[in-house]
């Protein structure tokens, strides 16, 4: 059976890459196939299109007869079922092209002579239109149905007796022609509007970091078409409890080719940065160095130690390697009787720290092990200048009191949007200079499937 599309729509929204200087916190990139499904969910799937038509009463259908045939009247013809054996979605240049092949199996009440009995209408319906995406302003877009174009196919009825010559077939089929198409079109206008707001949502949202902050996505700008993808662009607003915000410098990031992906998702560097600040929120540890603490400690001493982080972290992506930077205080002091201090050293301590990425649910997560450290010298009361010689032990140090509490705050992970509410299954973390990319392979078979599913 030839199928008919129903809806033929072209998207345009955006047709240029955004301008560089655009605060981007994500960039992502949405494969035909990942477009197809998210819509397939929103309008057919979620029972949406069905909701809407089912709705619709079309007037009724009077067929004069002839000499030889009584008049026939249609009335209370309304949907029963729509049947969408199948969906699908091209992008080119000027936008995103979905089409859909559906059949509308109307019902209603004929009387033929003084006959009455139920009529079963079962019709192709092809319409077309173009959608553009417009009004940008504060994450948000305005979508405008334009050049809606409806028309019908072919057509089959039934009622028990068989009586309907081919005139009433032809008034029946005439009759749809000139109605549907000027009830169709408003309803295509509602349903995308439904679905421009319902997508939106997963677009703007705001989602709490662990319990020390929040970050707000939403869209920075336009959506795009760009060679085989949508293209959508986030800003990310990293705020600390309390109203703070961290900033970060960035701009849209350029996402490798999706091949065989379902979408990739492109974190940049510098928004990491502002995440993995708000998380790592160590507190200052005093404690006293005896060997039950920590190795690098031997005997009984009067010793005491605190690890202060000082500063920001900073988080430098190469190719296959995260490093994080960051200094933390190391304070050997003796509390004296009378409460005073001695500060015996100072010292300040410049890690470079290799950071393992992974998604748990839609959370990057990061894991740090020890991996470089500079040892400097800050201030000493009893004349200590050189610390050489403590690297070794300050290293032990670090690595069993303060990564195991860095560790603990970032466990949260940083929380990422689900983006067209596309699934994060099936992923691939790679790392490349100034980003770390994403890559979704979603469910197998998950597309073909939702191309055959029917909505009754």
């Amino acid at each position: 059976m030839t199928m008919l599309k129903l809806f033929g729509i072209i998207i345009f929204c955006g047709l240029l890459w955004p301008s560089q200087g655009v605060l981007s916190g994500l960039s992502c990139a949405v494969s035909p196939a990942a477009v197809q499904n998210v819509l397939l969910n929103a309008i057919v799937r979620s029972g949406l299109l069905h909701q809407q038509v089912q709705s619709l009463v079309l007037p009724n259908i009077m067929s004069e007869g002839g000499l030889l045939n009584s008049p026939t009247i249609i009335t209370g013809l309304h949907l029963v079922k729509i049947r969408v054996p199948d969906l699908s979605v091209t992008l080119s240049g000027i936008g995103v092209q979905i089409n859909i092949a559906a059949k509308l199996e109307l019902s209603g009440n004929c009387l033929v002579g003084l006959l009455s009995e139920l009529i079963n209408i079962l019709v192709d319906v092809r319409i077309a239109a173009n959608i553009k995406c417009t009004n940008f302003e504060s994450g948000t877009v305005q979508v405008v149905v334009e050049d809606c174009l409806c028309v019908i196919g072919g057509m089959k009825i039934k009622v028990l007796s068989g009586l309907l010559s081919l005139s009433v077939n032809a008034a029946v089929l005439s009759h749809l022609k000139g109605t549907l198409p000027g009830l169709l079109c408003p309803v295509l206008d509602i349903v995308l509007n439904i679905v421009n707001i319902q997508l939106l949502s997963t677009l703007n949202v705001v989602i709490p970091v662990g319990t020390v902050g929040t970050i707000h996505y939403q869209l920075a700008s336009l959506p795009f078409t760009a060679g085989s993808f949508l293209g959508l662009d986030l800003d990310g607003v990293v705020k600390q409890v309390g109203g703070g915000i961290i900033p970060h410098d960035s701009s849209p990031s350029a996402l490798p080719p999706l091949l065989d992906k379902l979408m990739v998702l492109g974190v940049g560097e510098s928004f990491l940065t502002a995440g993995v600040s708000l998380l790592l929120q160590v507190p200052a540890r005093t404690f006293a160095c005896t060997p039950a603490v920590c190795s690098a400690c031997g005997g009984t001493s009067p010793l005491s130690l605190k690890l202060t982080l000082s500063g920001s972290p900073l988080i430098l992506l190469e190719e296959n390697k995260a490093t994080v930077k960051l200094s933390v205080l190391i304070h050997v002091f003796i509390k004296r009787a009378d409460g005073s201090i001695l500060s015996i050293l100072l010292l300040r301590a410049d890690l470079s720290l290799n950071a393992r990425l992974s998604l748990s649910g839609v959370r990057l997560v990061l894991g740090l092990s020890l991996g470089r450290i500079s040892l400097f010298l800050e201030s000493s009361d009893v004349g200590i200048t050189d610390v050489s010689t403590l690297k070794p032990h300050c290293s032990s140090l670090l690595g069993e009191m303060f990564l195991p509490l860095a560790n603990a705050a970032l466990r949260p992970g940083i929380p990422l949007p689900k983006v067209l509410d596309i699934p994060l299954v099936k992923v691939e973390i790679r790392l490349q200079l100034g980003q770390v990319l994403i890559f979704v392979s979603g469910e197998d078979g998950a597309s073909r499937s939702a191309l055959s599913t029917p909505l009754s």
